[in-house]
């Protein structure tokens, strides 16, 4: 555990084993808040002349400044600007990113940065150019990915770690550098946001009242008396002995986020947890939240346009140039059937798709259905047989199926549903073609929705609402140039989805914990080399 609940986001305790001198230089860069600073237009002649004699020692560097004839990016004047702090604050929390802060010399840096205080143009150039050396490296380790169990579907989604120089000209083209370092914008936003969870994390204690509540009925609403007390002022409400709907949106809150089941009662589990406090979550739970780290390592920045889902909590959200624009819940796989993690393109939707019933289907459902009504039992539900897998299969005459080997598993044959109102693709599938057979789909089932617990697929991803996603996707939701099954209609440029698995994931109060019910945790903290048990709720 670290020492400082604010590492990451504020000075971190490492620094107090700087000299006072260079800790005083630290601070003096955040007089001037950087949003006040405008961008400089050019510098002084005898600054770009010692930076461009400055970088010559590094091949990266030189050709960078090379691109800007010079320019500075770090300086604001005749001195360092605020955003050499906000690197400073990142590098000496590096071990929040796994990496050891020491390997990129914060006190050289600050002892450069000293020194530039004098305005000097030579000691101003040092200090411009190893600020910017530091940055590429820092920035190019965290974006190193690890092992994580993604499945890269198409190679130019490939995580890799970009070059010290692109790094630097997306600094440098940022409209501002310090959102640029404060936001981490060289990495995912859910990346940033989990770090910056983990920073507040890390050692962190209960800020709640540390009220003990005693064991008894389960609480919930409409309970009344001194127990009710006792929890509203561990959930830090007004007091009051009444178990109201402000304790049911404060305790399903606070259930949300240790991982518990969001039913809003205060039952053995959820008192155990919060007599417990913040300060004693089960063991291991800071190493689940690296784990999950390293899973956000390998989603590269929001670019343009790019979908991320996320089968821990079984949600989807839409990014577009770097923002959020939309979100919703989605239906991920059964424990036996799991959406797997990948990187994809979506390049076309299908409208009046087919359904192809997966095998186990066939067998636990269709072929018993067969065995009793017949084959007009085919014909009420819209499916029908075909001879193979291949594209150019043919509809077979079910009469010649042995259903009852189809029933028993020794034989297995391929069922697929027509179009319509029932068909449990919906009216649209959202393609990023692919040997395991995951997609995005509408659904007509939409009450599986209202679950909290939404793990019912076969591995592919049901959509809330996919006339929403086929907006933003097309412009409008995508009509068939026929009524005939399977037509393809293609997106102009294809969009990114990354599928993830967050068992740890940020949220407005820091970090939520979700149920690993695919039972990946501990594995995979074993192959990346983390310690310790998942400490599942």
């Amino acid at each position: 555990m670290l020492d400082d609940p604010n590492a990451g986001g504020q000075r971190p305790p490492a620094r107090k084993l700087l000299t006072s001198g260079c800790l005083a230089a630290a601070l003096a860069l955040a007089v001037l808040p950087a949003e006040a600073i405008a961008y400089p237009s050019s510098a002084s002649p005898d600054v770009v002349a010692a930076i461009k004699s400055q970088a010559k020692s590094d091949r990266d560097t030189k050709a960078f400044y090379r691109t800007t004839s010079h320019r500075p990016i770090w300086i604001r004047g005749s001195r360092i600007g605020p955003e050499a702090e906000r690197l400073l604050d990142l590098v000496m929390s590096a071990d929040l990113d796994g990496l050891d802060p020491d390997d990129y010399n914060p006190r050289r840096l600050i002892e450069a940065l000293e020194r530039a205080e004098s305005g000097s143009p030579k000691a101003l150039a040092k200090a411009e150019v190893l600020l910017s050396r530091t940055f590429a490296e820092y920035a190019r380790d965290m974006r190193r990915p690890r092992d994580v169990g993604m499945v890269v579907l198409d190679r130019e989604l490939t995580p890799a770690a970009p070059s010290e120089l692109q790094l630097l000209q997306a600094a440098a083209a940022a409209p501002s550098l310090d959102d640029h370092l404060q936001g981490m914008r060289w990495m995912n936003p859910l990346y940033s946001q989990l770090r910056r969870g983990l920073g507040a994390y890390s050692g962190k204690s209960d800020d709640l009242p540390q009220v003990h509540v005693p064991e008894g009925p389960p609480l919930k609403l409409g309970s009344s008396g001194e127990r009710v007390r006792m929890l509203r002022e561990r959930l830090g409400l007004p007091d009051g002995d009444m178990f109201d709907r402000s304790v049911a949106r404060a305790l399903a809150a606070f259930q949300a986020e240790q991982g518990l089941p969001q039913d809003a009662v205060a039952g053995p589990r959820t008192l155990a947890v919060l007599n417990a406090g913040l300060s004693a979550y089960p063991a291991g739970r800071e190493q689940l939240v690296r784990l999950n780290l390293e899973r956000a390592r390998v989603l590269p920045p929001a670019g343009r346009r790019q979908i991320v889902v996320d089968a821990a909590s079984a949600r989807l959200w839409l990014y577009e140039d770097g923002r959020v624009r939309d979100s919703m819940k989605v239906i991920v796989g059964k424990p036996t059937e799991q959406t797997p993690m990948l990187a994809g393109l979506m390049r076309y939707a299908v409208v009046n798709p087919y359904w192809n019933v997966p095998p186990d289907l066939v067998q636990v459902r269709i072929a018993p259905n067969v065995l009793k009504q017949g084959p007009s039992y085919l014909r009420s539900m819209g499916y029908e047989v075909l001879s193979d897998w291949t594209e150019g299969a043919k509809v077979v005459d079910p009469k010649k199926v042995d259903w009852a080997a189809v029933a028993s598993g020794r034989t297995e044959i391929r069922v697929r549903q027509r179009p319509g109102r029932d068909n449990m693709m919906g009216k649209m599938k959202f393609m990023m073609p692919n040997d395991l057979g995951i997609y995005l789909h509408d659904t007509p089932d939409k009450k599986l929705f209202q679950s909290a617990d939404r793990r019912f697929s076969s591995g592919c991803v049901r959509l809330e609402d996919a006339p929403r996603l086929a907006r933003w996707l097309f412009g409008k939701v995508p009509t068939a140039p026929s009524g005939l099954a399977e037509q393809k209609v293609h997106l102009a440029e294809p969009v990114p989805v990354y599928i993830t698995y967050l068992t740890a994931a940020p949220a407005a109060r820091g970090i939520a914990f979700h149920k690993d019910a695919y039972n990946r945790d501990r594995a995979q903290m074993a192959r990346i080399g983390s310690l310790g048990d998942a400490g599942a709720p």
